[in-house]
């Protein structure tokens, strides 16, 4: 099989509302949508969606380096996804959301000319993913309603957004909890929210409330004070933005640093980075969340569902992103029906088709 020609569309998108995290407020789903066309007439479809506030990436941007990528990848074989890595890499030092939409059409494409879902190719643990459901930062009174809503559709476990203070992140809290009882988890993403010491207060603080995790409390360089709250409070710690890659799955774990790692497809440039990601950490007894960017369509979402469903390690989910869209960008995967059990259909590849 060969690459013929890679077509890229980049696609905004309002959102049914925008939500609010302590780095700012997003509006609108960005996408740059792949079509990877092939000498056997097999199509790929893959996304890219650049979050500016987590990656620094642009949609203009991630559209043109994909366009770069094509130059390179026309005639190679996108079953050798080693190879295409490479070739990447070669073009871009970054560019981990360009990457992820290559990356995503070369699986689906493995899937379709294996006659079997991706979940299937890359473990076959499970068929299903659980996912919690975001509540976006906003005020005490708002967030609860959203939260009731969100158990009403029979989600039972929640990520909350924290991290612009003590006094606001404690009554946000304590409302929601008082309001849908004590046998709905609750997660906390701060997003860089806190300093160590502030996070350190915060999460002893917020123990009563009985808080599964605390997501990125601090900010995603600063690994010694990630460590330093992950040794000084009683809840798990998970990263986020402080693990990009494999190379920094690595260094949180020599360091101690956390108890979770946070993998999403368009920090890490694809599903076979997070492969390495989710290896290194489960060979260090670190369970892992799949994740993903608010911007990102039903493309994204399903490739993420299938790389959950397939490995064991992988524990936990949040895949909510498709629930806050108006349309799909390519018919098939997960739909925009809020639902906590996304299940992952047999059909070849990701299951998407125009």
């Amino acid at each position: 099989m060969k690459i013929t020609k890679i077509n890229v569309a980049a696609k905004a998108v309002k959102l049914k509302e925008p939500i609010t995290i302590s780095l700012g407020t997003i509006e609108h789903s960005m996408s740059a949508i792949v079509e990877i066309e092939t000498d056997e007439g097999i199509v790929g479809y893959g996304e890219g969606s650049p979050g500016i506030l987590i990656t620094g990436e642009t949609l203009k941007g991630t559209t043109e380096c994909i366009q770069l990528f094509e130059k390179q990848l026309l005639g190679t074989d996108p079953l050798d996804i080693e190879k295409v890595h490479n070739v990447m890499n070669s073009v871009a030092a970054m560019a981990p959301s360009a990457k992820t939409a290559i990356d995503i059409a070369c699986y689906d494409l493995l899937g379709k000319k294996a006659n079997l879902p991706v979940y299937k190719l890359l473990g076959g643990f499970d068929s299903a993913v659980k996912t919690d459901m975001t509540i976006g930062l906003d005020t005490p009174e708002i967030m609860t309603e959203k939260a009731k809503l969100a158990v009403s559709q029979g989600f039972d476990t929640l990520k909350i957004k924290v991290g612009t203070g003590f006094a606001a992140d404690l009554a946000r809290i304590k409302a929601i909890r008082e309001a849908i009882g004590s046998q709905i988890n609750l997660r906390l993403d701060a997003n860089q929210g806190w300093k160590p010491k502030e996070a350190v207060n915060t999460i002893n603080r917020l123990a009563e409330y009985g808080i599964e995790l605390v997501e990125q409390p601090v900010a995603y360089h600063d690994i010694e004070g990630l460590t330093f709250v992950t040794n000084h409070v009683s809840t798990p710690i998970m990263s986020d933005e402080s693990c990009f890659n494999s190379k920094d799955a690595l260094r949180l774990i020599k360091a101690h640093a956390v108890d979770f790692v946070n993998i999403k497809l368009m920090k890490c440039g694809g599903i076979h980075e997070a492969l390495k990601i989710n290896s290194i950490c489960e060979a260090a007894g670190v369970e892992c969340m799949i994740g993903c960017m608010v911007e990102e369509t039903n493309i994204g979402v399903t490739a993420a569902a299938h790389l959950a469903a397939a490995t064991k390690n992988i524990t936990r989910a949040d895949l909510d992103a498709t629930f806050g869209l108006n349309e799909v960008a390519i018919p098939g995967g997960v739909g925009l029906e809020p639902t906590s059990l996304i299940t992952l259909s047999a059909k070849a590849g990701l299951g998407l088709s125009k």
